[in-house]
């Protein structure tokens, strides 16, 4: 029940919840209240002192108003609304005061300092500071940490916000770093000096309001009024996380997230943040053709002549879609394919997702469901891997009082769960079981890829459904690649699945990397990486990553959305959905359009869905038919974190993280 209560600040009467706190009843009157360590997603810690408000008949001393609230104001003598001054001389001259001791020691570094220009110090020293200092004496220096390959620190510039260590412990659910010391003595470290050991620890660089936390990749390479800035939607995982893409010239700077409270709040996975280094590297920029074994440089008709005359000449033609395609480019192939009476597969790794039933390759449920579940089951999956910023949202409701289960692999998900078991019995169990803890509460059920890319999938897939139907909860199905529910959504699927496009003796090889192609077929591959596909390939067409096209993914909860281009493909690369218009031109079935738009048209007329860009559609729920279950233990998606597309396996970075991961899970343990 809300607890309305009238507060007057500034001379504006507002009516706010009484559980607000002034500095948020504050930002719903429209007035800016300095912060260094208050954060909307974190606990209040409240010691910068920057946000000192006035309260009217309260203490004689200025309040913070990150810690204070509504509640805990004192109506006037004869009962008017409290009053709360946040331009008054009283909190004009504290404020400056503050700013003043937070200068103390901070480094006159600004002009080396990545943070230049984009600085909370720097812009609240120039709107709420003094011209000068009282200070004479020397500043301290404190030892920089080494916090690993992607956090660059600068501890003397820190201001002992504590954003870092709330973050890390209460967001990423690692407790490795905290504040020792008092007075000066006081800093900011990592427990036994160790690196991070998250794949979130990126967003700290983000929370950070001064420059001691930075980018390590990208030090000293662009300021950021050199920038070009570019929306978009991230591809690493299937989550979809809404992000923003940095250019400089013609190369990717630096990746950040944009704030979207129903996908990835304001979080990114460092894989996503960090994987930029890797779209320079091994580049396809040019076509090629296999001759006496050997692959040469071609040109464009050239390789297209080459590729139509394999098409036209095969007995059964078979294409498979990439875990990074757009949506535009699985539609376009599925029609090019399909008028060469050919099959065509997304379900790449096997997965036994069903074709046409949205509420079993989809689900039911939305991401943010998860804030408000009381009871979460997880069906053989490790979202810290999978999905990262998914598993902070996990990690919150538990926080928040959920209880999680899991059946599947044991692994540290930063959170506390009941494990029930590692095999399908576990999960017969589980059907068997009374639900009394689940019914009458929100709950959830969330199902894995590698739950589902057995021979048993879609048993598993009906036993999950069978479950949620039970407790009453909603499902689903966390994807891990990028592009799998677009093409699912266009229909980019055949009966037979990945077999019966293994038998065919032409392959048309869209991006997919993670594939082993044996000897015999005739295959022609389109992407942008020189990775498994184009070292298998007969002939190579060179397509744009997806910092480099526009396009259409559809994340793991069903929810459509745009990618938009931040820069050029190197070299002769081309848009993918061009290459495949060009193509179709060759075998004499032109396509009938000419551009990214009448393709979008034509697809969203065959799929209507997607034309609704940022919505999720509700799924009609259609539950399928439950088989026999194997006896099988349930393995995770994926076991290198960094290194599960083409773009990570080309990144340095990347690379350096997974050896880094591998070497702390091969460590020797002490015996207790």
């Amino acid at each position: 029940m809300s607890d309305l209560r009238k507060i007057i600040i500034d001379d504006h009467e507002v009516e706010v919840d009484g559980a607000l706190t002034l500095i948020q009843a504050c930002e719903e009157a429209g007035i800016e209240v300095p912060r260094f360590c208050y954060h909307e997603r974190l606990s209040i810690a409240g010691n910068c002192r920057m946000c000192l408000v006035e309260v009217v008949g309260g203490p004689p001393k200025p309040a913070a108003s990150c810690a204070m609230q509504v509640r805990d104001l004192r109506p006037g003598p004869e009962g008017q609304p409290p009053v709360v001054k946040t331009n008054s001389p009283m909190v004009k001259k504290a404020r400056e005061g503050v700013m003043e001791f937070m200068l103390i020691n901070h480094p006159l570094d600004c002009p080396i300092c990545d943070q230049g220009g984009e600085c909370d110090l720097q812009d609240q020293a120039m709107a709420y500071g003094l011209s000068g200092s009282r200070f004479n004496e020397s500043k301290r220096a404190v030892d920089d940490l080494d916090l690993g390959p992607l956090v660059e620190t600068h501890m003397t510039r820190c201001i002992s916000c504590t954003r870092c260590v709330r973050f890390t412990t209460e967001v990423a659910g690692v407790s490795q770093m905290g504040q020792t010391g008092r007075g000066e003595d006081a800093e900011i470290t990592s427990y036994l000096n160790q690196t991070l050991d998250s794949n979130l620890q990126g967003n700290i660089i983000d929370l950070c309001p001064v420059g001691a936390l930075v980018s390590k990749p990208y030090a000293f390479t662009a300021r950021p009024w050199e920038l070009t800035k570019t929306e978009t939607i991230d591809v690493m995982d299937a989550l979809g996380s809404n992000i923003r893409v940095d250019t400089k010239g013609r190369e990717v700077k630096r990746i950040m997230p944009r704030n979207h409270d129903g996908v990835n709040e304001e979080w990114l996975s460092d894989k996503s943040r960090f994987v930029w280094d890797g779209l320079r590297r091994q580049r396809l920029d040019r076509p090629y053709i296999r001759e006496d074994g050997k692959l040469r440089p071609a040109t464009w008709p050239e390789a297209l002549g080459k590729a139509a005359s394999a098409i036209k000449g095969a007995t059964k033609l078979g294409a498979l879609v990439g875990d990074l395609a757009s949506t535009e480019a699985a539609f376009s192939l599925k029609q090019l394919v399909e008028a060469q009476e050919g099959v065509i597969e997304c379900r790449t790794d096997g997965a036994r997702l069903p074709i046409g039933n949205r509420s079993a390759y989809v689900g039911t449920a939305k991401i943010e469901d998860i804030d408000s579940a009381k009871a979460i089951m997880l069906i053989g999956t490790n979202p810290r891997d999978e999905a990262p910023v998914l598993n902070a949202r996990l990690r919150k409701a538990w926080a928040a009082g959920a209880t999680i289960g899991l059946v599947g692999e044991a692994v540290d998900l930063t959170y506390d769960y009941t494990h029930l078991g590692t095999d399908r019995a576990a999960l017969e169990k589980l059907l068997a079981g009374g639900h009394e803890g689940a019914l009458g509460k929100e709950t959830l059920v969330i199902i894995g890829q590698g739950a589902i890319s057995e021979a048993d999938g879609e048993a598993v897939l009906a036993a999950a459904q069978k479950f949620a139907e039970a407790t009453e909860s909603k499902l689903l199905v966390l994807h891990t690649a990028a592009g799998r529910v677009g093409a699912m959504d266009v229909g980019a699927v055949n009966e037979g699945g990945r077999n019966a496009v293994s038998e065919c003796d032409v392959i048309y090889n869209l991006g997919s990397d993670e594939v082993e192609i044996g000897e015999g077929p005739f295959v022609i591959y389109q992407g942008s990486h020189g990775d498994r596909g184009a070292n298998r390939a007969d002939v190579i067409l060179p397509g744009a990553a997806y910092t480099e096209e526009n396009g259409l993914f559809v994340n793991t909860e069903g929810r459509p959305q745009l990618a938009m281009r931040a820069g050029f493909a190197p070299g002769e690369a081309k848009e993918n959905w061009a290459i495949l218009r060009a193509l179709s031109a060759e075998l004499d079935a032109t396509q009938p359009w000419d551009s990214l738009a009448d393709l979008r048209q034509a697809m969203v007329a065959a799929v209507p869905h997607l034309a609704n860009i940022d919505e999720v559609p509700e799924n009609d729920w259609v539950a399928l038919e439950a088989g026999k279950l194997g006896s099988a233990t349930f393995r995770n998606a994926f076991r290198y974190f960094y290194l599960t597309n083409p773009i990570a396996r080309a990144s340095s970075l990347m690379g350096e993280l997974a050896r880094a991961a591998k070497e702390r899970a091969d460590a020797p343990m002490a015996a207790e």
